[in-house]
């Protein structure tokens, strides 16, 4: 008798199964996949700032941050720079003129295809600046 439940209800259970189960194949190796390009953009210390030009207070507190794509030159220390920072409507950091004090280059290996022997690629810059600006009495 068992047997003849089995026998009728069997093509039944294997398409319930093929339908259950290749979704779920299906979204275990999209994570995956998902898992993986997470830990090489880690690995590649991926950062919200990397391939930009970091702008620090002498705090530590970023004003702005520019893409060195965008840049034709790096600023060098005595350089006077306007930085829109917070804008003119309040903020920690207002437009105005900065002083760059110190500027720092951060270098990483670079590691693909067709690479030369111990090549490294600017990967951040970091200017330290000062406030050139009045302070405004409210």
């Amino acid at each position: 008798m068992l047997r003849f439940w089995f026998v009728l209800f069997s093509p039944y259970i294997t398409v319930i199964g093929f339908l259950i189960g290749l979704p779920t194949i299906m979204a275990a190796y999209y994570e995956s996949l998902r898992a993986r390009q997470e830990a090489h953009r880690e690995r590649e210390g991926t950062l919200h700032s990397r391939d930009c030009l970091e702008f620090v207070s002498g705090d530590g507190a970023c004003i702005n941050l520019v893409p060195l794509e965008t840049l034709h030159s790096l600023p060098r220390a005595g350089d006077v720079i306007l930085l829109p920072g917070d804008g003119v409507e309040g903020g920690e950091f207002l437009t105005g003129a900065y002083l760059v004090e110190a500027i720092e280059h951060i270098y990483t290996p670079y590691e693909a295809r067709g690479a030369r022997p111990r090549e490294a690629r600017l990967t951040k810059a970091v200017a330290r600046v000062t406030s050139l600006n009045p302070a405004l009495a409210a």
